[in-house]
């Protein structure tokens, strides 16, 4: 007779992402329980940011999501934008794009490497991190920080790119695009990863829309959304670019739209290098006070943008004052990292946990911020 059995996987499994874990309750090697325990290094961010000036959050607001900390810079940003009435200079949105793609090849390198770790085949992780670096370079001759920008900010960005680095982006994307043969023979095309990954950590399309999962993890059950798409900021819709789906709605296919996504950006970016102008202001000043005291306008607003897990979203309140009066991220990791892990890794085998994880790209910090 089987006994039910408490399992920890995490912080320091190499199937768990960040400073969290998931408490496990096993019989024999199936689920019978899974809850999540989100952390406590990057959390609270919520009211921290209610008791900050505006400006003083650009320096707050990346830690919430690590591996790809611009989409928090933007979306307040936009959200400050919005409540303001501030016009971004043109230059800015096409700056803006080029690092959001940047960060969103980023992630998904992180996130293919890491089903290396979940699997056992490290080569991809020992391929995809060092190449990763190579976005992170980019990111510091831009920005003069490898991890942490505070680059896209409220009216813009914070300077203009730096004279030649064009250049530099151009040639980082033309070796991804010659790595990606290698990525899909190594990953897509593997025996092992194909019989280890398809049909396991699956889930339907009514799952995921009851519980509210969206990004790959929606996408790979055969729905194109994308708020790219569907509802455009920046200059998204005036560039070129699929948003590739699958039906499976399991492991490979998500990470299957990983590389297939890591395409678009990179096609995105090149025409955004071609498109955007190129002796413009990136920024524009505020009114109402010096540049850390200014005042927001009375107001509230939701906006929202699409993440490397899916959509990632800002409701702000301003009552005038200097400060943010509240506050709430919609982090696009909370239906797969929480409901997810909660409602549909019960009745899975253990060594599966993982692959739901990273291949529904698990943030802690967006579920406990």
């Amino acid at each position: 007779m089987s006994k039910e059995v408490k399992l920890f996987l995490g912080p320091n499994h190499p199937g768990m992402h960040g400073n969290s874990s998931v408490h496990l309750y096993v019989e024999g090697d199936t689920v019978v329980k899974a809850r999540t325990v989100p952390g406590f290094l990057h959390r609270g961010f919520e009211k921290l940011m209610e008791r900050r000036l505006w400006f003083q959050n650009l320096a707050l607001i990346p830690r919430i999501c690590v591996p790809e900390p611009d989409i928090n810079e933007m979306v307040y940003a936009m959200a400050v934008e919005a409540l303001a009435g501030v016009e971004v200079p043109e230059r800015a949105h096409w700056i803006r794009m080029i690092i959001l793609e940047l960060a969103r090849i980023s992630a998904h390198l992180m996130a293919m490497g890491g089903v290396g770790g979940s699997t056992g085949l490290y080569t991809m992780t020992y391929w995809t991190m060092p190449d990763r670096d190579r976005i992170l370079d980019i990111f510091e001759k831009i920005t003069g920080a490898r991890v942490y920008h505070m680059y896209i900010i409220p009216g813009g960005v914070r300077k203009d790119l730096p004279r030649g680095i064009e250049k530099d982006i151009l040639e980082v994307l033309d070796y991804l695009e010659s790595r990606m043969p290698e990525y899909e023979n190594l990953l897509l095309k593997n025996r092992v990863i194909r019989t280890r990954t398809k049909g396991i950590a699956k889930l339907t399309k009514e799952e995921a829309l009851e519980i509210g999962v969206t990004g790959v993890g929606l996408r790979a059950t055969g729905l194109p959304y994308d708020i790219r798409k569907i509802d455009p900021y920046a200059r998204y819709d005036k560039v070129e670019f699929v948003v590739p789906t699958a039906t499976e709605g399991d492991a490979y296919a998500r990470f299957t739209l990983k590389y297939l996504e890591l395409q678009q950006s990179i096609k995105i970016i090149r025409q955004c290098i071609d498109l955007m102008p190129k002796e413009e202001p990136v920024n524009v000043k505020f009114s109402g006070g010096s540049a850390l005291r200014f005042r927001v306008p009375a107001g509230s607003v939701y906006c929202h943008i699409e993440s490397s897990r899916g959509e990632y979203g800002y409701f702000v309140v301003s009552d005038g004052s200097e400060m943010p009066y509240r506050i709430h991220v919609r982090g696009a990791s909370y239906p797969q990292g929480l409901y997810g892990v909660e409602s549909k890794l019960p009745g899975t085998r253990l060594e599966d946990v993982a692959l739901w994880l990273n291949t529904m790209d698990f943030c802690p910090p967006e579920i406990d911020r």
